[in-house]
């Protein structure tokens, strides 16, 4: 039996890294990495369930913010917070209102105001907790959303008035995903469509 590993794997054990030695070898590098306190993580590959779920969502949100002030972006656009550091690679984030960059990267963002992860085995632990309490410190975020690759489920939090984080889920194909933020729903049919379990 396979090994679940909850999170990414040290891909340089030599000794920590300032942020600048990150993004020099990541402009070298053909595999994407992480980015966190001084320590670079190899980011795993994606499965067939994987992709077909990045498909389905990419289009629906790109065709429901098609003229709004939003844009999502795939997993090369690499964000950062710099309130903990953490350089990464969501397979989906969406920004308002045009991209800020980061004061140290020209190719990497801030503030998103959404994010989207597609669940794979070997990551879902580590998306659902040391990531999600990482992508907390985003002062823009409004929603996070986590879709399982292996099953129908959906885990969506979106912040409220009271800055509380509300977790939505979705485990049944007829339900529908709301996107609190942008104002559009999305059924989980058109998320798991061609997906096979």
């Amino acid at each position: 039996m396979d090994e679940i590993v909850n999170e990414p794997a040290v891909a340089y054990q030599k000794r920590h890294y300032s942020i600048e030695e990150y993004l020099e070898m990541e402009k070298a590098s053909m595999v994407k990495h992480e980015y966190y306190q001084g320590e670079i993580f190899a980011m795993s590959g994606a499965g067939e369930n994987h992709n077909e779920i990045f498909s389905n969502v990419f289009v629906e949100i790109g065709s429901k913010l098609k003229g709004k002030p939003c844009r999502p972006y795939g997993s090369d656009k690499r964000m950062n917070i710099p309130e903990n550091t953490l350089f990464t690679y969501p397979d989906i984030s969406i920004y308002c209102n045009g991209l800020t960059h980061s004061d140290l990267d020209e190719d990497t963002s801030i503030l998103p105001t959404a994010i989207i992860e597609i669940l794979s085995p070997s990551t879902k632990n580590y998306d659902r907790n040391k990531k999600f309490n990482l992508y907390k410190d985003i002062p823009s975020l409004k929603e996070y959303i986590m879709i399982d690759s292996e099953s129908i489920s959906v885990q969506a939090y979106y912040i409220n008035e009271e800055k509380k984080w509300i977790l939505r889920e979705h485990k049944d194909i007829s339900d529908t995903l709301t996107f609190v933020s942008m104002g559009f729903d999305m059924a989980l049919s058109d998320i798991y469509y061609y997906v096979r379990f």
